[in-house]
Parts: structure tokens; C-alpha cells; sequence
């Protein structure tokens, strides 16, 4: 056992002679390898791009002679010392070079300028690249493979030991090959570390400087363009707001140019339809004075041809007011006379016409022509006494009157018609039965006074009372009692209601026909309505609900006017007038109708729907009417593209006459239009309308004779460029065509 002890002993001491003598070898090699600052692997001078150099060729031997030269790039810049790698691949961590063994982390110097080191059983090595020198001493200090001028010769390291600098002048034995140390070796690769580590933090300091700014510039740039595009989108805007406030201002006076010429051209008809009736109404009372009982008849013919006039177009437009002030009574023209007795019939006028002259006692103001005496604004506070047998007219209009004592008609018995409108007269000014001495009289006007209650004991033989304007509170049962005569009654703009009227008194009213209550405070339909009424005006009432009711007594009817009160399409019962036979005329404008009405007279030609919130027309509304509706009027509503359906209007195709569908919503011409074969005036314009189709209107394939008389198209968005020559095939005349102006997009 001692014997094995000492073999092993002597076997370590001899491995451990064997290591020393190969560390003395490295150390030798390392030493004779020390960096030398000569000219052997200068860089050539040449272009920048040579920045980077590649080294020379070093063989490399794994074990035996010769061997494979290995080459890589050098990672410094031309300004530092630049290093190759070479690698040797050894066995087991160990290097094998030239046959010699080296441990690993073994570092050696082959050849001057060229370090080796064996890592991870590699051999790495390094061969330096020295820049070009710019100066007149350029010197290789000692232990260094490259020039440096001498006042740039870097600092060496300071080596402490008793043995010399290597190539120090005073040595007397310099040694060129002398090694570094491990130590200076490190020192040396620890400062190349540390001066590639600063220029590296420099480089990514001065990358992260340049990405700063131009972050910043980039930022600056956005905030620019935003500041630019916020500027341009609210000048955009203001031009915009500024472009809508003029196209507005622009649209504003065209609807109001319109408005003023649509109100000129109504004044204008009113007007005429004033004047007209002026003169109608002069020509009836100059025959009538004239002929006296002879034309009576004749003028109930003429009244009741009137009358017709009025059941067609616009006849829910009641006749204007005679301005009595502007009745300036013609004398009845002068007659041919034959024989001696009517020459004394025209001596006995003569006589008459002297006797009432203003001579005869009028008041002042007061003027007399034939059988009529006018007293029209002439400040009378009292009732004028008058004396004239002969005479049938008389008018007060406009004075001051508050009472009408007893005996007041004694002097003038023969009145047919008196005028007391616009005074102060109450009802207890007026004495009881002071009208019944009045055996001749037909018209009454009592209009604009302070009546709180009918007039008592009228005449049986009145046809005309007029009591509108005044102070009405109730009528009673007996209010109209003995008046079986009485055609028209006017109550209009009092305040009568349904709790003030008694049901009971219109009962004796058995001739009545025109019937106007306008302007009260009816919710409901008045009950116990005439059955001889032909005509009911209700309309600017609080009218909510028509019951299955309340016309069943009135079969007779014509016409009902119940415009502007609160009614809605759902509380019209369905029974309450589809059955009347006679009932022609109804209107329902300015109401709170949403759709056109179901259960329709079956009777009904014409229908007035304006100034609803109507929507739509539901089909086959028209379908059961018998012969048809003939007059339609739907302006100022609501209706749009999707309101007129296809079968809205079926039932009317043949019957129409009028039609008018202006100021709605309208996108195109509605369907059905162009099968109206009857249609004479159609209003479409103040819509939306932008599509045109060619048969719109007119059916080009229609072979028929024209037959629209008026057609209105303005204040739509169509282009009249666009139009087809067709389209328009079925109109009269061209220039009954309104097409402009046009609203703009």
C-alpha cells in the first residue's frame, strides 16, 4: 500500500513539471507575441469605404504542418487598431497549435502584431491594423505595434517589478520580442472594451438625439397641419353657414314676394267678387223697388239661381258684405207709358218722390232716393222720426242708436227691409212688439250691436234675420216663435253654446235653409237642428266629436261648413252623414285630420281638407262615392312620396275636376293623376317634387282632347330643361303652365 502511495506521488510531481514547463512555453510565446505599434498590416490608403480592412492570411495548424487559413472581419474603424479573427477548432476545451497544447483562456503572439488565444477549444486571434500617421516624428513606442507621433504617444500602462521596460533605451539588453503580462494584456482589452463601449453609448446617444428631434419635428409638423386644417375647415364652415343664411334670406323673400302676390291676388278677387256682388245686389233692390209685388217672384227665381252659383267651386267662401256705405241707390230707369193712365202713374211718382224730399223732416246726414232712405253714419244717437207712408228701405247703419221706442215704425208702416247694424242698441233699449206693426217686413239686420237676447215678437212675415257681432247669451224655446217664414238665420260670433241653445228652439223654424252660427262656443253639433236646413255654417268653433246622431233629422242637407274647430279623423262617427243623399259639400280645414276621412257622404262632390296635418290618403277612400267627387282641396298639409298610394284616388278617375295638392311634401306627381279624364285645374306647386316622369300628368298615349285649363308647378326643385315635350300634352294652353320659379338645391 506505501509502495502504491509513492508511485502516485511521483507520477503527480512529474505531471506537475510537465505543466510547468508548458506555462514557461505560453508565457515565452506571449511575451515574443507583444503588440508592437510597426508597419507590417497597415491599412492601404485608399477610398473611405475602406473604413473597414480585412487581414492577411495566418496559417493555422491543427496538430500537424500547414493547415487552413480562417478570415474574418475586423469590427474597429481605420482610426483604431483593427483585429482579425482566427479560429482553430481544438478537443475537449484544449487548443492544439503547431503541436503544442494549450490550455484554455491561453493567450500567445505567433507573430509580431498578432495576439492568440485558445477559447472553448478554439484559437482566436488578432491581428492589428495600424491608421496612417500625418507627422514628421512618428515613433513606435515600446510594446506596441503601431506608430504615434510624439505628442500623441498614449499612456502605457504602469508596469510596478524590478525587471526593465521593454524597448526602454537604457536598457542595455532591450528585448523587442519581450511578452506582455496577463495583467497588461487585460488592462489593454479592457480599455479597447471600455473606448468601444463610450463609442457605442456615444453612437445610441446621438441615434436617440436625431430620433428625438426628429420626433419633435414630426410633432411640430402634425400640430401645423392641424392647426392649417382647423383653420380651412372653419373658414369651410363659416362660408357654409354663410351660404345657407343667404340661400335662407334668398328663399324668405321669394315666400314672402309670393305671400304679398298671392294676398294682392285674393284681395284683387275679393274685390271683384265685392264689387260684383255690389253691383248684383244694387240690381236686385233697384227691381225690386221698381216692381215691387209684380217681380217678387222674378227675384225669388234670381235668389235662387244665385244660390246655385254658390253650390260649386269655392262655396264654403261666403259672398262678401255689400259695404252699405257705397250703395248709392239707382233710380229706376224710366219707362215707356202709354195712354192717360200712365201718365198719371207718373204724376202720382212725381207727387211721391216730392213729398219725401229732404224737405219732408230728415235728420241731417240723411238722404232719400225713390222708396229708400239711407241714414248711414250720420251720428244719429236716438231713432229718427220718421214719416213716409210709401217708403220700403230703410238704413242706420254705423250711428250711435241705443234704443227704438214704441211707436217708432207708426210713421213709416210699409218697411220690407231695415238696416241697424253697427249701433249701441241692448236689449232693453228695444220695447217689446215694436216690430210687429211691421206688417211688410222681410229683412232685419241687427249685426255688430249689444243684443244679449233675440228681439221679441218679430214679424211672421221676416225671411232674413241677422244678429251676428253681438252679445248673445242663450235662445230660448220661444225665441224665434211665429217665424215659419224665415229662410237664412245669422248668429255668427256671440256666445251661444251647446248649454245655452234650447233644442227645442229652432222648432218653428219650418222653412229654414241657411243656418250660419260661426264664431260661438259649440263643442258639439247644436240638437234639434230644422229638417228644411239645406245649409249649416259651424265653422271657428271648439267642435270635438260628431256623433251617429245628430243629422238625423237634417236629410235635407247641402252643405256643412266646420272648418277651423278641433276635430280628428277618429271622432267623426262612421254612421253620422255617409247615408245623406243630398249632402254635396263639406269642409273640414284648419282641423286636426291625420289621414283623409273614411265614411265620406256617398253623395259628396265637394271636399276641403286644408290646413290639416294630413299624412295620407288611404286607398279606396273616394271608391263608394256616387257620381264621384269633383272638388278636392288638400293644400298646406303634410303629405309626402309615401303618403298618396295607387289607390288613393280610385273612384275618381272620372269625376275630378279640381284638384289641389299644394304647399305638401310631395317628392313626386302623384299616382293616378294622368288617369283624371275630367281633371280641369291642378295645383302641385310650393312641394318637393324633383323627378318629372313624361306621363305624370298627361298620358301620352291618350289620344283625347286637352282638358287641364290651369296647371301650377312653382316652388318645386324641377328643372324645366328636363322637362319632355309630352309631358305637358294634355293642357290646353302652354301658358297655362306655371313651371317657375323653382326652388334651388
Amino acid at each position: 500500500m506505501r509502495q502504491l502511495c509513492v508511485i502516485v506521488s511521483l507520477w503527480l510531481l512529474v505531471l506537475l513539471s510537465l505543466a510547468q514547463s508548458q506555462d514557461q512555453d505560453r508565457l515565452a510565446g506571449v511575451t515574443r507575441g507583444r503588440r508592437r505599434r510597426t508597419g507590417h498590416g497597415r491599412p492601404r490608403e485608399g477610398h473611405p469605404s475602406q473604413a473597414l480592412t480585412r487581414t492577411g492570411s495566418l496559417p493555422l495548424n491543427h496538430g500537424e504542418e500547414g493547415g487552413t487559413s480562417i478570415f474574418i472581419e475586423s469590427y474597429r474603424s481605420v482610426r483604431d487598431p483593427q483585429t482579425n479573427y482566427n479560429v482553430i477548432p481544438g478537443k475537449q476545451g484544449q487548443c492544439v497549435y503547431q503541436g503544442i497544447t494549450m490550455f484554455n483562456k491561453a493567450v500567445w503572439s505567433p507573430k509580431p502584431c498578432i495576439t492568440c488565444m485558445c477559447s472553448g477549444g478554439e484559437v482566436v486571434c488578432d491581428e492589428v491594423s495600424c491608421p496612417t500617421m500625418h507627422c514628421h516624428f512618428p515613433f513606435i513606442p515600446t510594446g506596441e505595434c503601431c506608430p504615434v507621433c510624439m505628442d500623441a504617444a498614449p499612456d502605457l500602462p504602469d508596469f510596478s517589478g524590478d525587471s526593465p521596460v521593454p524597448n526602454d533605451p537604457s536598457d542595455p539588453s532591450p528585448d523587442p520580442a519581450a511578452p506582455h503580462t496577463q495583467a497588461e494584456i487585460n488592462v489593454i482589452l479592457k480599455r479597447e472594451e471600455e473606448e468601444h463601449r463610450a463609442e457605442e453609448e456615444r453612437l445610441l446617444k446621438k441615434d436617440a438625439e436625431r430620433k428625438r428631434r426628429r420626433k419633435k419635428l414630426k410633432k411640430e409638423e402634425a400640430e401645423k397641419q392641424r392647426r392649417l386644417e382647423e383653420e380651412r375647415r372653419k373658414e369651410e364652415d363659416e362660408l357654409r353657414a354663410t351660404l345657407a343664411k343667404e340661400e335662407a334670406r334668398r328663399q324668405a323673400e321669394e315666400e314672402r314676394r309670393l305671400e304679398e302676390e298671392d294676398r294682392r291676388l285674393r284681395e284683387e278677387a275679393e274685390a271683384a267678387a265685392k264689387e260684383k256682388e255690389r253691383q248684383v245686389e244694387e240690381e236686385r233692390i233697384r227691381h225690386k223697388l221698381n216692381l215691387m209685388e209684380k217681380l217678387r217672384a222674378l227675384e225669388e227665381e234670381e235668389e235662387e239661381e244665385e244660390e246655385e252659383v254658390w253650390l260649386r267651386g269655392d262655396v264654403f267662401q261666403m259672398p262678401p258684405k255689400v259695404a252699405e256705405e257705397s250703395i248709392q241707390p239707382i233710380p229706376a230707369p224710366p219707362e215707356e207709358h202709354h195712354g192717360d193712365v200712365e201718365e198719371e202713374e207718373e204724376e202720382g211718382q212725381e207727387e211721391e218722390i216730392e213729398t219725401m224730399s229732404p224737405r219732408a223732416g230728415l235728420p241731417p246726414g240723411c238722404d232719400i232716393s225713390d222708396v229708400i232712405v239711407t241714414c248711414e253714419n250720420a251720428k244719429l244717437t236716438g231713432f229718427p222720426p220718421l214719416s213716409i207712408p210709401e217708403l220700403k228701405s230703410l238704413s242706420l247703419e254705423g250711428n250711435a242708436i241705443t234704443s227704438i221706442p214704441v211707436g217708432a215704425f207708426n210713421g213709416i208702416p210699409n218697411l220690407e227691409w231695415i238696416n241697424l247694424g253697427k249701433n249701441k242698441l241692448t236689449s232693453a233699449g228695444i220695447a217689446p212688439k215694436v216690430f210687429q206693426s211691421l206688417k211688410h217686413l222681410s229683412r232685419l239686420y241687427l249685426d255688430g250691436n249689444l243684443l244679449q237676447q233675440v228681439p221679441s215678437d218679430l214679424p211672421s212675415t221676416l225671411q232674413e234675420l241677422k244678429i251676428n257681432e253681438n252679445k248673445l247669451r242663450e235662445i230660448e224655446p220661444n225665441s224665434f216663435q211665429d217665424l215659419s217664414n224665415l229662410l237664412t238665420l245669422e248668429v255668427e260670433e256671440n256666445v251661444l253654446s251647446e248649454g245655452n241653445v234650447s233644442p227645442l228652439a229652432f222648432a218653428p223654424l219650418t222653412q229654414l235653409s241657411y243656418l250660419r252660427m260661426g264664431r260661438n262656443h259649440f263643442r258639439t253639433i247644436p240638437q234639434g237642428l230644422p229638417p228644411s236646413l239645406l245649409e249649416l255654417y259651424l265653422e271657428n268653433n271648439l267642435i270635438e266629436e260628431i256623433s251617429d246622431s245628430v243629422f238625423n233629422q237634417t236629410t235635407n242637407l247641402n252643405l256643412i261648413s266646420l272648418g277651423h274647430n278641433r276635430l280628428d279623423e277618429s271622432r267623426i262617427a262612421p254612421l253620422a252623414w255617409i247615408n245623406h243623399k243630398n249632402l254635396e259639400s263639406i269642409d273640414l280645414s284648419h282641423n286636426r285630420m291625420y289621414l283623409v276621412p273614411s265614411y265620406l257622404p256617398r253623395s259628396l262632390v265637394h271636399l276641403v281638407l286644408v290646413g290639416n296635418q294630413i299624412e295620407r290618403i288611404p286607398g279606396y277612400v273616394f271608391a263608394h262615392m256616387e257620381p264621384g267627387i269633383e272638388y278636392l282641396y288638400l293644400s298646406y298639409n303634410k303629405l309626402d312620396g309615401e303618403g298618396v298610394e295607387p289607390e288613393s284616388f280610385f273612384g275618381a278617375f272620372g269625376s275630378m275636376i279640381e284638384l289641389c295638392l299644394d304647399h305638401n311634401q310631395l317628392t313626386t306627381v302623384p299616382t293616378g293623376i294622368n288617369e283624371m279624364k275630367s281633371l280641369h285645374f291642378l295645383r302641385l306647386n310650393s312641394n318637393n317634387i324633383r323627378n318629372f316622369a313624361e306621363d305624370a300628368i298627361c298620358d301620352p298615349l291618350n289620344e283625347d282632347d286637352s282638358h287641364i285649363v290651369a296647371l301650377r308647378l312653382e316652388n318645386n326643385y324641377i328643372d324645366p330643361r328636363k322637362v319632355s315635350p309630352t309631358a305637358f300634352s294634355c293642357v290646353r294652353s302652354y301658358s297655362s303652365v306655371v313651371l317657375k320659379p323653382q326652388k334651388t338645391k
